[in-house]
């Protein structure tokens, strides 16, 4: 697939390194975006980029921008954007084999796993179920069991932590701009740029019944947030943790709210099991801006470049 056959928001984003693959998966097949070295280079390093609950492989031109000499490969998983018909089961495990077939498909050994939000988990669990997959990870504003907030029981966390996003699945828009309405009223996009449009109209899907909705599997969602309190693939995946491991984090929440997805405590614990982990505060973004506005952007990547360089 060209830009040309895009839709025009997101051809105007995602350059003219960008092509689209499908990925035999269980059960069918996984879109995946890849954003080709500019050289041309087959021996490019890789990156494997992997978007979060309720994201899609859009949540990353800006970083492919940044990178031109890298090659990005980034699926949409399994239950999201043109990845969501793909059946259950869905959770780490499933999501990390999924990954581990994309890279397969396109005939790429190893790569660098960078995960943002759930896409940490996801990458995690890729590390421990594929370790020769993967040279080292890095976990953006994700990856860590996420400590449930007091009172709050681990079955009610999607509502908890996810909120108006998780809200937002249940919802049916008449066309793109209504959802770009909505969108719009989020505080976390604060600044809107054309990277937010293309991401925008990307999630949006026609509905059985008319109009559109939100392209996440609803179960997709529920299935998964569960294993990021405490599901037993990720705990394993920490406890024989091998690879170099950066954990980035924004200083605010998914609503831009303070205390962010991660607090000074869970900080503190989390490093205090893991302290062979290399943690690093992205300054001024939250949750979502931490890899979809260039301030972000610019922070994340000498992390990832280092990555890279072993």
């Amino acid at each position: 697939m060209t830009t040309t056959q895009l839709q025009p928001s997101l051809a105007a984003v995602v350059g003219d390194r960008y092509r689209t693959h499908d990925a035999p998966v269980r059960g069918g097949v996984m879109r995946v975006g890849i954003w080709e070295p500019a050289s041309g280079d087959r021996q490019a390093p890789t990156v494997l980029a992997v978007h979060g609950i309720t994201s899609s492989h859009i949540a990353w031109p800006l970083v492919a921008q940044a990178m031109p000499d890298v090659r990005i490969i980034a699926p949409d998983l399994r239950g999201r954007g043109r990845s969501r018909t793909l059946p259950a089961p869905y959770g780490m495990p499933s999501h990390a084999d999924d990954v581990a077939a994309v890279l397969d498909s396109v005939g790429v050994e190893q790569a660098v796993a960078v995960g943002h939000s759930m896409g940490a988990f996801v990458s995690l669990v890729l590390a421990d179920r594929h370790p020769e997959r993967v040279s080292s990870l890095v976990l953006v504003d994700g990856g860590m069991p996420l400590l449930p907030p007091p009172g709050v029981a681990p079955e009610d966390m999607s509502m908890a932590i996810l909120g108006p996003a998780a809200e937002r699945l249940q919802m049916t828009f008449p066309d793109h701009e209504a959802y770009r309405d909505h969108w719009r009223e989020h505080p976390a996009f604060t600044e809107w740029v054309d990277l937010t449009t293309a991401y925008v109209d990307y999630d949006l899907v026609p509905a059985a019944a008319g109009g559109f909705h939100p392209a996440t599997c609803v179960d997709a969602l529920n299935e998964d947030i569960r294993e990021l309190v405490d599901g037993d693939s990720l705990l394993n995946a920490l406890a024989r943790l091998r690879h170099p491991t950066s954990w980035l984090l924004a200083p605010r929440g998914l609503m831009d709210e303070v205390p962010p997805l991660y607090p000074q405590a869970a900080r503190e614990h989390w490093l205090g099991e893991h302290p062979q982990i290399s943690m690093a505060e992205i300054e001024d973004v939250n949750h979502y801006t931490i890899v979809m506005l260039q301030g972000g952007v610019d922070q994340v990547v000498p992390h990832v470049r280092q990555a890279l360089a072993g």
